[in-house]
C-alpha cells in the first residue's frame, strides 16, 4: 500500500469529531488535566454535569473489573481512588460502546474480559495501580471500532478477508489496509491525549517485545487478550487462537502455574462482568 493511501485512511479515521458519542465533557476534562493545580473536585464537577455519563462511569468503577464492587459512590471518589487516567479511559470506552455494539458484535464483551484479565494479571505480577492496566485492556481494540464506524466498506472487506483467507483480524487488516488497529490505536491515543503508558500498551499489545518505555503494561494487555480469547468470551473479530509471546511471560516472571491461577480468578469474575451492559 502506498503512503498516500495510508495518509488518506489516517485522515478519515482521525475525524473522530464525527464520532457522535464522544462527549464534549471529555474535551473540558482534557483541558483541565493539563493544569497541574486543578483539583479532583473541579474535574468531578465537569464530569457530573453529564448525568448519563456519570452513571456509566460509576457502574463501570463498581464492577468486578476494578476490585471496588459497590463501594464508590461519587465521581470525585472514583477520581481519588482510581486516578484521572482510569476515569478518562472509562469515559472514552463507554462513549464508544454504543458504536461498538452496532459495529462489531461481541467486541464490548471481549474488551471487558480483557480489562478484567489485565487487573488480575497486574496484581499477580505485583504491579502498582492495576486499574490502569485494566483501562489499557479496556481500550486495546478501540482502533477496530473506529475503522468499523469511519470506514464501513473497508471494515466489511477486512471481515470478508478473515473468513476467506482464515486469517486473524490483525492479519486481515494488514492485508487490506497495510497496517492494523494497533497503529490506529496509537493515532487515537495521541489524538485523545491519553497517557504514554496506556498509549504504548494500546499500540504494542500484539508485539509487547517491541514496547520501549512501558513494556510491563504492553505485556499484561498481550497476555490478557490471549487469555480472554482462550475463554472465548466475547468476539474480537475472528475465532483464531492468538499467539502468546514467550517474552511477555518472561517480562512478568510468570510460569504456567501463574496463568492457571489467573484463569481461575477470571472464570469467577467473567460471569459478573458479562452483565455489564448499559
Amino acid at each position: 500500500m502506498d503512503e498516500d493511501l495510508k495518509t488518506i485512511i489516517k485522515g478519515e479515521i482521525l475525524q473522530v469529531q464525527d464520532l457522535p458519542t464522544l462527549p464534549h465533557v471529555l474535551n473540558e476534562v482534557t483541558k483541565l488535566v493539563e493544569d497541574p493545580d486543578v483539583s479532583s473536585e473541579a474535574i468531578a464537577k465537569v464530569i457530573s454535569t453529564d448525568q448519563v455519563l456519570s452513571a456509566k462511569v460509576l457502574k463501570m468503577v463498581n464492577s468486578p473489573i476494578y476490585g471496588f464492587p459497590g463501594r464508590i459512590s461519587s465521581i470525585q471518589h472514583a477520581l481519588v481512588l482510581l486516578g484521572i487516567n482510569v476515569v478518562r479511559g472509562i469515559i472514552i470506552s463507554t462513549s464508544v460502546f454504543d458504536m461498538m455494539v452496532a459495529a462489531m458484535k461481541g467486541l464490548w464483551e471481549h474488551s471487558l474480559g480483557c480489562a478484567t484479565a489485565c487487573n488480575i494479571i497486574a496484581r499477580r505480577a505485583g504491579f502498582e495501580d492495576p486499574e490502569e492496566y485494566a483501562v489499557a485492556g479496556l481500550l486495546h481494540d478501540l482502533g477496530k471500532v473506529v475503522t468499523a464506524v469511519q470506514l464501513p466498506d473497508l471494515h466489511k472487506t477486512i471481515l470478508e478477508t478473515v473468513a476467506a483467507k482464515d486469517l486473524t483480524y490483525l492479519q486481515a487488516e494488514k492485508d487490506v489496509m497495510g497496517f492494523g488497529h494497533d497503529r490506529i490505536n496509537a493515532w487515537l491515543a495521541r489524538h485523545w491525549g491519553l497517557p504514554p503508558n496506556i498509549r504504548e500498551a494500546m499500540s504494542r499489545h500484539h508485539a509487547p517485545q517491541l514496547a520501549e518505555f512501558y513494556k510491563p503494561m504492553s505485556c499484561v494487555v498481550h497476555v490478557g487478550d490471549f487469555l480472554v480469547r482462550l475463554f472465548e468470551f466475547g468476539n474480537s473479530g475472528d475465532d483464531q487462537t492468538a499467539y502468546l509471546r514467550p517474552e511477555a511471560l518472561i517480562e512478568l516472571k510468570f510460569k504456567m502455574t501463574d496463568l492457571d491461577k489467573v484463569m481461575d480468578e477470571m472464570s469467577d469474575q467473567l460471569v459478573e462482568v458479562s452483565d455489564l451492559t448499559f
